[in-house]
This record gives C-alpha cells, sequence and structure tokens, in this order.
C-alpha cells in the first residue's frame, strides 16, 4: 500500500516509492475490463454518427509501464471501438527495460490473435529516443487513413473514437484531442474532468485554458471547441499530418513537441480543436521515466520552437525561463530544415496566432528587463519577494531562482516573483505606497491606478515619480541589510537581462 502527499517527495524518491509512478500492485488486480463511468456530456448518447468513417490506428507509446496497465489500455481499445474502424494497434516501446514487457506482452498480443489476426504491431526502439520520435515511429508504421496517438496509460471512453472520425470525415486537416479523465496515481480511481482547452504558458508547458466566449454561447457541452495547442493525445488524419510536418524530430526527450505542432498546425493551414464527446481515461502519475528533471529538456526544446516559429515574441521563452536573450549556451539543434517547411508551407506569422488563436496570451511587449535586481551598494544581495504569504518584499543574498525574478515594464511595473503569461493573471509589483518606509508588494493593475509605480533605467536609482522617493537599501536595527523607500541618495540599480528592442 502506497501513501503520498503532493510536493512530499522529488520525482527520484517517488520512483523507488512508487514504481511506474502509480500504483502497480493495484492496477495487477483490477480486471483488464474494468468498468468506469460515462462522463461525457449527456447530449454525447444522443448523438448519431455516420455507418461509413475512416479507420484509425491507435498508436500507444510507453516506456517502463507496468504490463497490465498497456493490456488494460489494449482490452479497451478493442472492446470499445467498432471493429470496422479499429485499423489496427501499434505499440511503440522507447526501450523499456521492464522484462514483463518482453516474453509476458507477446504472450497477450498472441492471444489477441487468436481473436483477430494481427490486430496488434509491434516497435521497439534499440535505444530511448524520447516521445516525440517515439509518436513519429507509430505514425510511419501506421496505415489506417486516420492516426490516434496516446499513453499507453488509459483506457478509453464508450463511443471515443466516433466523433473524432466523423469530425475528420468533415475536415481532414483539424487536428483533434478528446478531453481527458484524471485517473489518480495512487487508488486509480476516474475523476472526471469538463471540456476545457488546451494551451501553454511563455515556457512552453501545458494548462488548461477556457474555451473562447462563443463556444460557451452555444450552450451545448458536446459540441467541439476550438483550441490553442494540444496536451499530447492526439488524432489526424495520417496523411495530413505528414503533409503538415508530422513532429519535429530535433525535439529532445520530453516537451515542447505538443505546443511546436499546435502552433504549426494553425499557423499553416489547420486547425486544433477538444472533442467533448470523446473521453480517454489518462493516469496522472506521481513521476514520469524519463528524467528526475524534466525542465532541463524541457527548456531546450521551448527555445527551439521559439527560434522557428515565434517572431518577434522568441525572447518571451528566454524570459519565462529566466535566461539570457544572447549566449545561454543551449545548443537546440540544427532548425534550418524546420524553418525551410515553413517557407514551403506558407505560414502566418506568430502574430496572427496571438489575434486569432490565442489573444489571453499575454505578449508581454513593453518588457524592459528581468532577471535578478541589484544594487550597487551590494552585488551579493538581490530583490526578493519576501515570505510568502506576506507583501513584503526584501533584499536578501543572491540566488537567482523564481522568488527573485523581476521583471521591469516600460509604464512603471516591476513585478517580483514571476510574471504571468496571461493577460487576466494577477501579478505582484513592488510599490512605494507613499507612507510608511518600506517598499509593498500589490496587485499590478490597482498599483497603476493608484499611481504606486516606480521607474526605472538601467543602472539609474528605482524611483516614485509622484512622492520622488527611491527604492534603496540600508543597514537595518538589527544589523542585517533592508530594503527602504526613502529621499533619494544616488543608489543605482541593475538587473540581469535587457531586451534590446524596448
Amino acid at each position: 500500500e502506497y501513501s503520498f502527499r503532493r510536493g512530499e517527495y522529488s520525482d527520484t524518491k517517488i520512483n523507488k516509492r512508487i514504481p511506474y509512478g502509480y500504483n502497480a500492485f493495484l492496477s495487477d488486480r483490477l480486471p483488464l475490463n474494468r468498468e468506469i463511468p460515462d462522463t461525457r456530456p449527456p447530449r454525447c448518447a444522443e448523438k448519431k454518427y455516420p455507418e461509413v468513417l475512416p479507420t484509425v490506428s491507435v498508436v500507444l507509446i510507453y516506456l517502463d509501464e507496468a504490463l497490465s496497465v498497456i493490456k488494460r489500455a489494449i482490452r479497451s481499445i478493442i472492446d470499445k471501438t467498432p471493429q470496422r474502424l479499429l485499423q489496427e494497434i501499434i505499440l511503440v516501446d522507447d526501450h523499456s527495460s521492464n522484462e514483463d514487457l518482453m516474453e509476458k506482452l507477446d504472450e497477450y498480443v498472441n492471444s489477441i490473435h487468436e481473436e483477430r489476426t494481427d490486430l496488434v504491431k509491434r516497435v521497439r526502439h534499440s535505444q530511448q529516443l524520447g516521445l516525440t520520435q517515439a509518436r513519429l515511429s507509430g505514425w510511419k508504421m501506421a496505415v489506417g487513413d486516420v492516426v490516434a496517438i496516446l499513453d499507453a496509460h488509459i483506457e478509453v471512453h464508450v463511443q471515443w473514437a466516433e466523433p473524432l472520425l466523423a469530425r475528420i470525415k468533415e475536415d481532414r486537416t483539424v487536428i483533434l484531442t478528446p478531453v481527458f479523465d484524471k485517473v489518480s496515481f495512487d487508488d486509480l480511481t476516474l475523476n472526471p474532468y469538463i471540456p476545457a482547452a488546451d494551451a501553454f504558458d511563455w515556457a512552453l508547458w501545458c494548462m488548461y485554458e477556457s474555451f473562447r466566449p462563443e463556444w460557451y454561447a452555444r450552450k451545448d457541452d458536446s459540441q467541439p471547441g476550438k483550441s490553442p495547442s494540444i496536451m499530447g493525445i492526439l488524432v489526424a488524419d495520417r496523411k495530413f499530418f505528414g503533409e503538415i510536418g508530422s513532429l519535429d524530430g530535433g525535439m529532445k526527450i520530453y516537451g515542447g513537441e505538443n505546443v511546436e505542432l499546435s502552433i504549426r498546425v494553425w499557423l499553416c493551414g489547420g486547425s486544433i480543436e477538444v472533442i467533448p464527446c470523446s473521453k480517454i481515461a489518462h493516469i496522472e502519475r506521481a513521476s514520469k521515466p524519463y528524467l528526475p528533471d524534466l525542465s532541463v529538456m524541457m527548456k531546450r526544446n521551448a527555445l527551439r520552437v521559439a527560434e522557428v516559429w515565434l517572431d518577434e515574441y522568441k525572447h518571451n521563452v528566454n524570459v519565462a525561463w529566466n535566461l539570457p536573450i544572447e549566449n545561454h549556451g543551449i545548443d537546440i539543434g540544427d532548425v534550418s530544415e524546420r524553418k525551410k517547411l515553413r517557407e514551403r508551407l506558407k505560414c502566418k506569422p506568430f502574430q496572427w496566432y496571438l489575434d486569432n488563436v490565442y489573444p489571453m496570451l499575454d505578449p508581454l511587449d513593453n518588457l524592459l528587463g528581468y532577471g535578478a535586481l541589484i544594487n550597487d551598494l551590494n552585488l551579493d544581495l538581490c530583490v526578493d519577494q519576501g515570505p510568502v504569504p506576506g507583501n513584503t518584499p526584501i533584499i536578501y543574498s543572491c540566488h537567482f531562482y523564481q522568488p527573485q525574478h523581476c521583471f521591469y515594464r516600460t509604464d512603471g511595473q516591476l513585478y517580483i516573483g514571476g510574471i504571468k503569461s496571461h493577460k487576466y493573471n494577477n501579478n505582484r509589483c513592488l510599490v512605494d505606497l507613499a507612507t510608511g518606509v518600506y517598499p509593498g508588494l500589490y496587485d499590478c493593475k490597482t498599483a497603476q491606478q493608484k499611481k504606486f509605480n516606480v521607474f526605472y533605467s538601467q543602472g539609474g536609482p528605482i524611483q516614485n515619480r509622484e512622492t520622488k522617493r527611491c527604492l534603496e537599501i540600508g543597514i537595518g536595527e538589527d544589523g542585517y541589510y533592508k530594503l527602504f523607500v526613502q529621499k533619494c541618495s544616488g543608489q543605482k540599480w541593475k538587473i540581469q537581462n535587457l531586451i534590446k528592442n524596448n
């Protein structure tokens, strides 16, 4: 029996405590064809689909999954996909070390072939290549009209395939994603998720986002919704997927490949939709198998996406990861072929994507500088957001992690402790409240209305133009350095990274 509190353990400790990142012991004791509740919007059960639909090749990718989880995924696909529509199931093993996934999985596949000959095909990488290459291997082997590329730790819901195939029959240029239901890693119970768009922040981490207002205005939660991105599970016309450039084979291990595909599809003639009537139960693992710290590869892949697709906004990825715009020291690989693909497909500029697909993503177009904020009086001290919860910034020994990430916009907003990627989010700004001797942290929009903002140029003072007071450091009564707002004495500040265009 496993118990786990979120945030208690690192991924390395979780892997030792919970093999596979979920409760495999329990999975081994659950029926392969277990019943899961129908969590679709009520209108979905009333929908009728054409008898003649495209066939689908289902690709399951995995690295060191529990055998019972893969078997359950296969069983659910066979049981809940009409035989006339299911072309094949392709298992892509990204070089697992789990011996159960050798002979024992072969035995299970052979037992399936007694029901239906050659339904399941297998690909095994001779070395670990990562998610992108695993997905590409499955797509290249597929022969169905449509390819559905899924994780192997899933169970499909009833009538999962028909709404996807019907939509692609209507429009072969649309890339689709089902709605996930969360399967808890510890007790494997199912928790339904409501339909939502898939999106991302400037670090290119995935997140859920509300649909556009017109989707809600229809008052029908069974209807497809336009989406800025996909989470990674995707369904596409197999040939169109190739025409649009499939996946970027230069992406490494994990992360960012879904955002790259999504931006490319939108800019180059396709679209992305979430299909609420197609639901897939997905285990949200406590840890992932590739790397203890996935941010290393995610950072590299995000910079690669930025270089090819984000045009004048590519520096926002550097901002999100607190990397210098030039000489960041990260090798993103050769992107010349991807840039040629963009030219060949006659893709739109990224500005079109911001204007028409994802207007809630803040372009950060008036950002002047970012990173640690350091006073010339003591170069070992940085402005820090201070204790959380709390609203008092402090001066603290420089460690350069998120609490010390500062962002200065040309309208006088000095964000402390991070910057949100979306226009609807609140940020906290350092302010001169005009009373007392200490600065505060205030909602940035409110601070601007109240003229609490501070103004700054690199190598100069930080000053509130209304009070004429400056942000400075000094020795407090306890003998330690403090942040003050006081009469300006000529102290100067520098922020780590400048954005030259601004």
